[in-house]
């Protein structure tokens, strides 16, 4: 029960929700995902790390970049359910919609020139 439970706590918080939303779209770093959600680096990163606590999320270090993507779902047979329905979930959400539409103008070279 402790995996089901795990999984279900890391996707109660709407930033991580938005998180998996958007790494449905591609694989993105910190820094992007901070400039999405319009939240602090280390408030993100707390995220990541409840997400792939939870088997939701994984990180892979890329140069300077550690770059977060969806999981295959391998490791939790409760987040790989979870994540298949969440696909088809939430697609006529306002929030999430402005957030996407911003998605294709955020890239981790820019950001970390500021």
């Amino acid at each position: 029960m402790q995996g089901f439970v795990q999984v279900m706590k890391a996707l109660s918080d709407p930033n991580r929700v938005r998180i998996v939303k958007l790494l449905e779209h591609r694989t993105m770093c910190v820094c992007e995902l901070q400039a999405l959600l319009q939240v602090a680096q280390p408030t993100v990163s707390k995220h990541l790390k409840i997400l792939e606590k939870a088997g939701i999320v994984e990180s892979f270090k890329e140069g300077l970049w550690v770059n977060y993507q969806l999981a295959s779902g391998n490791s939790s047979p409760y987040a790989a359910s979870l994540l298949g329905n969440l696909r088809h979930w939430l697609t006529d959400d306002d929030g999430l919609s402005q957030l996407l539409e911003k998605l294709p103008n955020v890239h981790r070279e820019d950001l970390c020139r500021r």
